[in-house]
């Protein structure tokens, strides 16, 4: 594993050694920020390192499907989650060519699953509540921002994280395991000499936060707008304004700069959201769409999580999803190690399943949804395609196999 820092011998920056715990995560991310408090839940400590100065405010991941509920509940966060965000059932996707809608709604799951509706938070707003219940419960966690990681070695006892502090010095941190959840351009990643394989679409999602009056105009909470040329995803962020603040995410085959992205959104903006005396567009963030995924999510004492392991676009809301469920896995099996309660052999399950777990399900299902969402119903392929979203208004049954993909997302923990 690579070191940066090692080649700029004794003109490099001074070094601050620092005391060890037994985790180091490498990013205060959902992912990252999940794996320190339920790590610190089962008497882990755990330093977190994170390269931003704050948490990251750019729109990010928004919605937490019913299945990954149940793990936030285990780790005493659902409720504070839910109180600073909202509960949501609906469904609608809308073909934007025809005006026809198809509705249905996590009602259905009623009475079979524990939490029988989707929670809409923000994930800077996600990170918050974990610090503060961090700070409540008083869980040995310490996060330092400003911290960026350009070392990443292991020796056969421990693994040591160098990283850049703002004053230009570096810290060096020791510790039993490292786990590296700083996204999909993981600097961990790179350090360990992985690639990242798989492919970027060629065209850019652009995600607004925008307050305007969707459901007065007949949106629901959760809109996918079916279409090759104003295919959308709208989802509800919270209710901050009387109309609601919202995110609309659309796809931009022709937005290969940050300028042309701005020059262009006017024009999709007044296309969904006619109404500019009532639209006040708050953040927008365009990004490139990958589904990538690492070869091996183990390499020694370093293990990577969420989009740092796999990346996949975001259409369905997998990705998110996916790295929770990588945190379940990955907090239970590293806790039974490092308390000696486990072989380290449950980290190799853990590498080995939600390696694929993600490209077996997850990577296949966000495609499809991606180009059906932002795709023709015109072709033989897209009206096919939409026959079947059809068949979710009308068969009950139909729309609960579709309702509880997300579980099959999961991988139970087993650390013996």
């Amino acid at each position: 594993m690579k070191d940066q820092t090692e080649s700029g011998g004794e003109t490099g920056p001074a070094r601050r050694h620092t005391a060890g715990a037994p985790v180091v995560v490498v990013g205060a991310g959902p992912v990252g920020m999940l794996n320190a408090l339920g790590l610190a839940r089962q008497g882990v400590p755990v330093t977190v390192l994170e390269r931003h100065a704050d948490v990251v405010r750019a729109p990010r991941a928004v919605v937490h499907h019913w299945a990954t509920l149940e793990g936030l509940d285990r780790l005493s966060v659902l409720d504070a989650a839910v109180a600073a965000g909202f509960k949501k059932q609906d469904y609608c996707f809308l073909n934007w060519r025809t005006g026809e809608r198809v509705r249905y709604g996590l009602s259905l799951l009623e009475g079979s699953v524990a939490h029988p509706y989707n929670l809409h938070l923000r994930q800077d707003r996600f990170v918050e509540v974990m610090l503060d219940v961090i700070e409540r419960d008083g869980l040995p966690v310490e996060v330092r921002f400003e911290r960026e990681v350009i070392g990443v070695r292991d020796h056969d006892d421990r693994a040591v994280v160098n990283a850049l502090c703002p004053d230009g010095s570096v810290e060096q941190h020791q510790a039993s395991w490292v786990i590296g959840a700083d996204g999909a351009g993981s600097a961990v990643r790179r350090l360990l000499g992985l690639p990242f394989e798989g492919f970027t679409w060629p065209e850019r999602f652009v995600a607004t936060d925008v307050v305007y009056p969707f459901e007065e105009e007949g949106y629901d909470q959760t809109t996918f707008v079916v279409d090759e040329t104003y295919g959308a995803i709208i989802v509800k962020i919270d209710n901050s304004s009387d109309a609601g603040l919202w995110r609309y995410t659309y796809s931009d085959p022709e937005a290969g700069t940050p300028e042309r992205v701005e020059q262009r959104m006017g024009g999709f903006l007044d296309t969904l959201l006619p109404h500019a005396d009532r639209r006040e567009l708050r953040a927008h963030s365009p990004y490139k769409m990958h589904q990538r995924c690492a070869p091996a999510f183990r390499m020694g004492r370093v293990l990577l999580a969420g989009d740092a392991a796999h990346a996949t676009n975001p259409t369905g809301g997998y990705g998110l999803t996916s790295g929770l469920f990588d945190s379940y896995l990955l907090i239970d099996a590293l806790a039974a190690v490092v308390r000696g309660r486990a072989d380290d052999r449950v980290l190799d399950r853990y590498a080995h399943e939600r390696r694929r777990v993600f490209k077996e399900l997850v990577s296949p299902a966000a495609s499809a949804n991606k180009k059906m969402i932002f795709g023709s119903t015109v072709t033989d392929e897209g009206a096919a395609a939409w026959d079947r979203v059809r068949r979710l208004g009308q068969d009950e049954e139909a729309a609960r196999v579709r309702l509880m993909f997300p579980k099959s997302l999961e991988t139970p923990a087993r650390t013996a």
